[in-house]
């Protein structure tokens, strides 16, 4: 009896892995070996990047506090231990967006705190 191999499973897994790799650049987007691997690689990265990304994005909301606590004078420290004790339930993000985009709202918040 011969052997069987179920190539139409075989072609639509293939199929699947160069139509992920549809826009690599040279031999990765139209050859199996070198398509396979780097989309292997390219998951591995966008699995770990998107825990990466909370990581970048907490830093950029600390940046942006620090720098709006720093023109009414405090430090993020001193302003993050004060918001904190002061029972403000605001979380980084919201802080980080009224010190960009509403400078007002944010001096209120430091004035609370002070």
């Amino acid at each position: 009896m011969p052997r069987s191999v179920n190539a139409v499973a075989s072609r639509a897994r293939r199929k699947k892995v160069m139509k992920q790799a549809k826009g690599y650049f040279g031999r990765r987007k139209n050859v199996w070996t070198v398509a396979k691997n780097a989309v292997e690689k390219a998951m591995l990265y966008a699995y770990r990047d998107r825990r990466n990304k909370k990581r970048t994005f907490r830093s950029l909301w600390i940046t942006r506090i620090n720098a709006g606590a720093r023109q009414h004078g405090m430090s993020y420290s001193q302003f993050m231990g004060k918001v904190k004790a002061g029972n403000i339930e605001l979380n980084r993000k919201v802080l980080a967006d009224l010190a960009m985009n509403h400078p007002d709202a944010f001096k209120a918040v430091v004035d609370q705190v002070k």
